[in-house]
């Protein structure tokens, strides 16, 4: 039997641009899901998935049937799914875990995969600098301010979340196509402060849309996933050796 393998992958944004070009890329990442269950030991979605997600008591976001009755379909075949928040769906609470029996974290988490050690998590609000989202975030997280939400009617709350989301070009300014340089990566200047006091085989993340693979101090390395929006990628770990792989619309 072929080894089993571990998937990593972020940053979907479905609902964005627009519902048109989401449904395109839904597909295209459900024809991706489709493949890797054939040999996967787990899937690590790493956040962002949607371009908002918001939970009401009652209530979730419609659409997105495709994927989460891919994901609901893999889980009930006992494939573990581990579900990262991202800052795009902060707001999720407990539905994935109730009905899909998926947990759901909030904050970078250590993992022992195929015998190495890993830090895992979305990525946003790591490191140094970026303080005006940092002030956001605890805003965004504030229970109060969550409360305070939900007193909205879903039609206007959740109409104007997706506004907001799509115009603040976290899913399409250029900082998210180009390196930035060694000392200016906020996840590589947070992965050798953390390395300072523990270390790590891998750290894997999000949200910089930027798919690489960077060598730390120490035979450490620093993986990103990279995106569903632009470049199709994917991280997969085999025999404990980490790679980033791209999925092409004909695979």
């Amino acid at each position: 039997m072929k080894a089993k393998k571990i998937y990593f992958a972020s940053d979907q944004h479905f609902g964005a641009p627009n519902a048109e070009k989401s449904l395109q890329r839904e597909k295209l990442f459900v024809n991706w899901l489709d493949l890797v269950k054939k040999d996967a030991e787990a899937i690590f979605l790493l956040g962002d998935l949607f371009d908002f997600w918001f939970e009401y008591k009652h209530v979730v976001p419609k659409g997105f049937v495709r994927v989460l009755g891919k994901i609901a379909e893999i889980r009930d075949s006992g494939i573990p799914i581990y579900f990262f928040v991202g800052n795009h769906d902060l707001w999720m609470t407990d539905y994935f875990e109730k009905e899909l029996n998926i947990p759901v974290y909030r904050k970078p988490t250590e993992f022992r995969l195929h015998d190495k050690s890993f830090l895992i998590g979305h990525g946003d609000g790591l490191g140094p600098g970026d303080k005006g989202y940092k002030f956001l975030k605890k805003i965004f997280v504030n229970p109060l301010c969550n409360w305070l939400f939900k007193w909205f009617h879903p039609d206007l709350g959740m109409g104007l979340a997706k506004y907001l989301s799509i115009e603040n070009k976290t899913i399409s300014g250029e900082v998210d196509v180009k390196f930035l340089g060694e000392y200016n990566e906020h996840l590589i200047l947070f992965c050798k402060e953390v390395l300072q006091e523990k270390h790590y085989d891998y750290f894997v993340f999000g949200h910089r849309h930027l798919p690489m693979i960077f060598d730390l101090p120490h035979n450490s390395k620093y993986i990103n996933t990279g995106d569903w929006i632009t470049y199709f990628t994917y991280g997969v770990l085999e025999n404990g050796v980490f790679d980033i792989k791209e999925h092409l619309q004909n695979s």
